[in-house]
């Protein structure tokens, strides 16, 4: 299909698309866990980004969320253990020269552990993902006005949930509508 993988799959608009899990995770201290990327078709676009990714047949966001969590950190936290959904996000974008959507559903989660651990990572992530890091929110909205951030609002949107969500699950587009 394409280079993205096998979980992509055509829309009804030919559009490559799947659904995936992603984790807002805060450390003890009250840091962000973030990844950062790259396009290996352009190498010099980079981005940070949440933990996540597709989901596999059968599984609801809040347990590919989870499985996601640990393949790419080593860090395990029960689907019961994570909070929300408290995002939906849909998402067109180009990556690997193929536009492609995904929806995404975030939780959040908090965990003790702050070491990091690769060895889940496909080979698409070893090669497109630099590095990860924990971010203190302060930090991360000075580097957001020179790498791009996604979801676009997480810093205001991460302060308000680190402390505790108020059951509202949000709903953002970013790009834009395929059937457009």
């Amino acid at each position: 299909m394409t280079d993205l993988g096998p979980e992509w799959v055509p829309d009804e608009y030919g559009v490559p698309h799947r659904e995936a899990g992603r984790v807002v995770l805060f450390d003890p201290r009250g840091r962000l866990l973030l990844a950062i990327g790259h396009d290996l078709h352009q190498p010099d676009r980079h981005w940070w980004f949440t933990i996540g990714g597709g989901l596999t047949a059968g599984e609801t966001p809040r347990e590919g969320a989870s499985r996601e969590l640990r393949e790419e950190t080593g860090i395990s936290v029960l689907p019961s253990q994570m909070v929300g959904p408290v995002l939906y996000r849909r998402a067109e974008f180009d990556f690997l020269n193929v536009t492609a959507r995904q929806d995404e559903w975030f939780f959040v989660a908090h965990t003790a552990r702050v070491a990091l651990d690769r060895a889940g990572w496909t080979d698409l992530e070893r090669e497109v993902v630099d590095g990860q890091k924990w971010w203190d929110l302060d930090e991360l909205e000075v580097e957001s006005q020179r790498v791009q951030v996604y979801p676009r609002d997480l810093v205001p949107l991460a302060r308000s949930w680190r402390q505790g969500w108020d059951g509202t699950t949000l709903t953002v587009h970013e790009g834009r509508d395929p059937s457009s």
